[in-house]
């Protein structure tokens, strides 16, 4: 059974998905989640599904080696889950193609350092979008730069505000980000 690592910096409604999702499956698990904000709503959600949240600061994830040492001790995989910053080369390089985070967005539209929940969603709703989704991609040493795994799509209209964007976005997140990690452990994504 493969070991998964989230990082996670708020709410933690995706990394919550990704614990249920594979407490149901023999393929991987959920042994730890990170976090970098120590208000976030995912300790709370961590404590009531029994999965370790440990919080870190910003000297342990990108001077020391804390961790990256935890890392190459519990995690098969990472999965980035509205987590904000951007993740140190040395991590990267230990864990090539083994990281995997989500952007609100089709990239390469809307990507890039400071791009990220309703940032995102008003830089599209601004630009009279069409239609946004999510990308599921690898993540390498630059921002939502890594290869496309995934991406899925929803149709915009003019009465769409920032806030049902993120809805639809949501939903999206919610329906395809753990069934894409698993396609990825598996092999078997496109």
């Amino acid at each position: 059974m493969k070991r998964i690592v989230v990082f996670a910096s708020g709410s933690g409604t995706n990394a919550e998905n990704i614990i249920k999702f594979f407490n149901h499956t023999k393929i991987a698990k959920v042994t730890q989640v990170l976090c970098n904000n120590e208000h976030a709503k995912i300790f709370d959600r961590c404590k009531s599904l029994n999965v370790n949240c440990l919080l870190f600061n910003k000297q342990d994830f990108s001077t020391e080696n804390t961790i990256l040492n935890l890392l190459k001790d519990k995690a098969d995989y990472i999965i980035l889950a509205g987590f904000l910053w951007k993740v140190p080369t040395k991590i990267t390089e230990a864990f090539p193609k083994k990281i995997i985070n989500i952007h609100p967005a089709l990239l390469p539209k809307y990507g890039g350092k400071g791009m990220y929940g309703m940032n995102v969603h008003k830089a599209v709703k601004e630009n009279n979008e069409t239609e946004t989704g999510i990308t599921i991609h690898y993540v390498n040493e630059n921002y939502d730069e890594g290869a496309i795994i995934f991406q899925a799509k929803t149709a915009l209209n003019d009465t769409d505000s920032a806030e049902t964007i993120a809805e639809k976005i949501h939903i999206l997140e919610q329906k395809h980000f753990p069934k894409v990690i698993e396609s990825v452990i598996l092999g078997t994504h496109e």
